[in-house]
Protein backbone atom coordinates (compact mmCIF):
# COMPACT_ATOMS: atom_id res chain seq x y z
CA UNK A 1 0.00 0.00 0.00
CA UNK A 2 0.81 3.34 -0.37
CA UNK A 3 1.90 5.98 2.15
CA UNK A 4 -0.29 8.66 2.47
CA UNK A 5 2.13 11.24 3.18
CA UNK A 6 3.76 11.19 -0.18
CA UNK A 7 4.41 13.87 -2.35
CA UNK A 8 4.40 14.53 -5.69
CA UNK A 9 7.04 17.88 -6.76
CA UNK A 10 7.43 18.58 -10.21
CA UNK A 11 10.12 21.04 -11.64
CA UNK A 12 9.84 23.20 -14.84
CA UNK A 13 12.57 24.77 -16.32
CA UNK A 14 12.58 27.77 -19.42
CA UNK A 15 15.75 28.88 -20.84
CA UNK A 16 15.71 32.11 -22.94
CA UNK A 17 18.67 32.76 -25.80
CA UNK A 18 18.90 35.88 -27.24
CA UNK A 19 21.53 36.31 -30.08
CA UNK A 20 22.87 39.76 -31.10
CA UNK A 21 22.74 38.97 -34.52
CA UNK A 22 20.59 42.15 -35.68
CA UNK A 23 23.54 44.34 -36.79
CA UNK A 24 24.71 42.20 -39.72
CA UNK A 25 21.10 42.52 -40.87
CA UNK A 26 20.81 46.43 -40.59
CA UNK A 27 23.78 47.00 -42.60
CA UNK A 28 22.32 44.29 -45.12
CA UNK A 29 18.76 46.05 -45.69
CA UNK A 30 20.45 49.29 -45.47
CA UNK A 31 22.61 48.56 -48.19
CA UNK A 32 19.61 47.49 -49.81
CA UNK A 33 17.86 50.95 -49.57
CA UNK A 34 20.60 52.63 -50.93
CA UNK A 35 20.80 50.51 -53.84
CA UNK A 36 17.28 51.01 -54.49
CA UNK A 37 17.30 54.91 -54.01
CA UNK A 38 20.08 55.03 -56.52
CA UNK A 39 18.47 53.07 -59.08
CA UNK A 40 15.31 54.84 -58.62
CA UNK A 41 16.50 57.89 -58.71
CA UNK A 42 18.41 57.47 -62.33
CA UNK A 43 15.19 55.15 -63.51
CA UNK A 44 12.57 57.60 -62.57
CA UNK A 45 14.15 60.84 -63.21
CA UNK A 46 17.32 62.06 -62.32
CA UNK A 47 18.91 65.00 -64.51
CA UNK A 48 17.28 63.58 -67.67
CA UNK A 49 18.92 66.66 -69.37
CA UNK A 50 15.76 68.17 -71.25
CA UNK A 51 16.82 71.56 -69.50
CA UNK A 52 19.52 72.18 -71.92
CA UNK A 53 17.12 72.13 -75.44
CA UNK A 54 18.25 67.95 -75.87
CA UNK A 55 14.56 66.84 -75.96
CA UNK A 56 13.65 69.30 -79.10
CA UNK A 57 13.09 67.60 -82.01
CA UNK A 58 12.57 69.05 -85.73
CA UNK A 59 11.18 67.30 -88.41
CA UNK A 60 11.67 68.89 -92.25
CA UNK A 61 9.82 66.62 -95.24
CA UNK A 62 11.28 68.02 -98.80
CA UNK A 63 10.06 66.70 -102.12
CA UNK A 64 6.06 66.50 -101.11
CA UNK A 65 4.61 69.35 -102.71
CA UNK A 66 3.89 67.81 -105.98
CA UNK A 67 1.81 64.56 -104.18
CA UNK A 68 -0.01 67.20 -101.27
CA UNK A 69 -1.03 69.30 -104.41
CA UNK A 70 -5.04 69.30 -104.51
CA UNK A 71 -5.08 66.78 -101.50
CA UNK A 72 -6.79 69.47 -99.40
CA UNK A 73 -9.52 69.21 -102.55
CA UNK A 74 -9.50 65.52 -102.69
CA UNK A 75 -10.43 64.98 -99.30
CA UNK A 76 -13.43 67.94 -99.04
CA UNK A 77 -14.90 65.69 -102.49
CA UNK A 78 -14.35 62.47 -100.28
CA UNK A 79 -16.10 63.72 -97.35
CA UNK A 80 -19.75 64.77 -99.08
CA UNK A 81 -21.60 62.23 -99.44
CA UNK A 82 -22.71 61.20 -102.88
CA UNK A 83 -26.19 59.43 -103.80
Amino acid sequence: MSHPDNTVSERNTTTTTTTSGGAGMGIIVGALVVVVAVLAYFVLGGDGGVSNGAGDVSVTIEGAGDAVEGAAAAVGDAATPSE
